[in-house]
């Protein structure tokens, strides 16, 4: 029977925002306000915070959290993950990846995930969008999109404006515009063989790790969601964020 983990990876030296981690978020850290979200899902068997950090990994102990320390060389999320899951036992099959930095992130969603990797074997990863119809978040470059497949798989992820309308304004009107949501579900076995691979030329350029799997032939399955879950990029997101909380997101 499956055994699906979540890690949080959380490190400290963030490019636009150093020390997210521990940045007070409606009277929480946002790492504490991640894990909460996680703990309300119930289809993880465990819940662990990755860190090369001691402050972070204090913080984390203090609120209850398991923690798990890693290199401080990781170039990437999974990268820090995988580390951590080569010391899991080997009742482990699967591993979710949810960002230290979504704070109103579903737990229904990651229920969801939990769920597509359970129902199938052959599934190696599966992430996450939803439908975006602001223009302005379409342009933004700190807003991830994605361009689904019929099928529902991943064809490419970009900071850029994707698809773009040529000719006429870069927001092509009338075209479904989804934002990438920062969760992954991997299959354990996959994820050993990821973090094999070195960086690719698309990841490099876009600081976007998920391009290395699809450049290695990986079908990513996106799950189209309603659930908002917005991101703490820059220290200018903070607000706004803490309006979705404060507003009741997070009870939901």
């Amino acid at each position: 029977m499956a055994k699906i983990v979540g890690i949080i990876p959380a490190r400290w030296g963030s490019t636009r925002f150093p020390g997210k981690a521990l940045h007070p978020i409606a009277g929480k850290s946002l790492i504490q306000r991640v894990w909460e979200r996680c703990n309300a899902a119930t289809r993880l068997d465990r819940v662990i915070v990755a860190t090369d950090d001691m402050r972070i990994a204090e913080a984390a102990f203090g609120f209850g959290a398991e923690v798990a320390m890693t290199a401080n060389h990781h170039t990437s999320g999974t990268d820090r993950i995988a580390q951590v899951a080569a010391r899991l036992e080997r009742g482990v099959t699967h591993l979710i990846n949810i960002q230290g930095d979504e704070p109103t992130i579903s737990p229904k969603l990651i229920d969801r995930l939990a769920e597509a990797l359970r129902r199938d074997r052959k599934l190696e990863m599966v992430t996450a969008a939803n439908v975006l119809t602001d223009p302005v978040e379409i342009e933004n470059p700190n807003c991830v999109k994605v361009v689904l497949a019929k099928d529902g798989r991943a064809l490419y992820f970009s900071r850029s404006v994707i698809p773009h309308s040529f000719g006429t304004a870069a927001v092509a009107p009338g075209v479904p515009y989804h934002r990438h949501q920062g969760i992954y579900g991997y299959e354990r076995k996959f994820l050993a063989r990821f973090v094999r691979w070195r960086p690719t030329a698309y990841e490099a350029s876009e600081r976007l790790e998920q391009l290395r799997a699809l450049e290695h032939g990986t079908r990513i399955r996106v799950l189209v969601t309603n659930q908002l879950s917005l991101g703490v990029d820059t220290p200018e997101d903070v607000p706004r964020v803490e309006e979705q909380i404060l507003a009741g997101y997070a009870e939901r």
